[in-house]
């Protein structure tokens, strides 16, 4: 199966409204970054072990490590969760940024420094989680 159909696999298998919220989502990431290399990490580890919830990733950078390693990842990741579904912006150098900059706008939403949570798209603003999501692009886009 390609990556394009897990991604499908992935969000249809979720039950309403949490579908529906990940195929919007879907598309707002493409829309704002439309050539982006698309991901799909299953959570699991090399021993075939869950270590995390199944994420879709959007876009490209290169993690550089204090001991000169690299690893390359997604830039964006959407996941659902037991209570509704989280946003990874990942590669955001500053962790108090996302809460200050788009916390008090976004809505009901839980934001830590790099991960925006909400149950249901309804319940957040999306066009102040569509500018979070430009700026880890534009960020990591930099690095």
């Amino acid at each position: 199966m390609d990556i394009q159909e897990q991604i499908k696999a992935y969000i249809t298998s979720q039950p309403e409204p949490k579908l529906s919220d990940m195929q919007q989502l879907h598309q707002l990431i493409l829309q704002v970054l439309p050539t982006c290399r698309l991901w799909f990490d299953e959570g699991k580890n090399a021993e075939n072990k869950t270590v995390s919830n199944p994420t879709i990733g959007y876009g490209f950078y290169t993690i550089k490590y204090a001991d000169g390693k690299t690893r390359d990842f997604f830039q964006i990741g959407m996941s659902a969760n037991t209570t509704g579904i989280s946003i990874y912006i990942l590669g955001i150098e500053d962790k108090t940024y996302l809460a200050q900059t788009f916390g008090k706008d976004l809505g009901k939403a839980n934001v830590t420094g790099y991960c925006i949570r909400f149950k249901k798209l309804k319940d957040i603003n999306i066009d102040v989680l569509e500018a979070a999501i430009r700026y880890g692009f534009e960020a990591t886009n930099e690095n």
